[in-house]
């Protein structure tokens, strides 16, 4: 479950000069960053147009690879092996890939608020980036929490959450540690992949979700009824309407 990055956009003009400027600026470190970068220089082609801004420690990457291959017990995938855009069949964009592109790429760089008038994006640390052209905002969403549900026991030791490679070290740590039992709140992809994974750890895990069957968006009980059969195989068990 995921929901949308809120970010404050205003109108109101601001007393702050800009420290960098550049003539188009990506705000976002996800899949979507890295894809959008590749585009661009095929459309525009001139890298040093382009500043990519993402809090994150590392640079695109494609983070389905966060709940299946990550996760495996042996030759677990690693970065710099799924930076973007491998997913798609095109080249690995490493830190490399965008300094030979002249692409600017600020990491650990967390945007707190956007002036639209000024066309200014400030940081937590107040510096100030100005974009000249256009401003293209990518900052796909965030897990919703325990708490985002009014469930207690959000603060508890073994809680996680899977939403990038700092999330999931945390995670392949626990897995290490090798807990008798675990249980995955979520019916969906994610839901399945982790489960898929924890089993093949040697895990004993129970999925919990709300709906009447797995991806129950998607599937026809059908093709449900022989995905659950073929998790109860391996010996997952699934807690419904719940």
């Amino acid at each position: 479950h995921m929901r949308p990055v809120a970010l404050k956009i205003s109108n109101l003009s601001s007393p702050k000069m800009s420290s960098r400027s550049f003539p188009y600026v990506f705000l976002g470190g996800g899949n979507a960053a890295g894809y959008a970068a590749s585009e661009f220089l095929k459309l525009q082609g001139k890298g040093s147009d382009l500043a990519i801004i993402t809090d994150e420690p590392v640079v695109s990457y494609e983070r389905p690879a966060l709940s299946k291959a990550y996760l495996a017990p042996t030759s677990p995938a690693r970065l710099p092996g799924f930076h973007s855009c491998v997913g798609g069949g095109g080249e690995r964009q490493t830190p490399d890939w965008y300094d030979t592109n002249e692409i600017t790429y600020l990491t650990n760089t967390k945007v707190v608020s956007v002036d639209i008038n000024l066309k200014t994006l400030t940081t937590s640390t107040d510096d100030i980036i100005s974009y000249e052209q256009g401003l293209i905002i990518g900052t796909g969403a965030r897990s919703v929490t325990l708490s985002d549900l009014k469930t207690p026991g959000d603060g508890l030791k073994g809680v996680y959450y899977l939403r990038n490679v700092t999330t999931a070290d945390t995670l392949v740590k626990a897995i290490e540690s090798k807990p008798a039992h675990a249980v995955v709140i979520g019916g969906g992809y994610i839901g399945l992949e982790c489960s898929a994974m924890l089993s093949v750890n040697g895990i004993k895990t129970t999925m919990v979700f709300p709906e009447s069957r797995v991806m129950e968006r998607l599937l026809t009980p059908e093709l449900a009824e022989f995905y659950e059969s073929f998790y109860e195989s391996k010996n997952i068990d699934m807690i419904k309407g719940d």
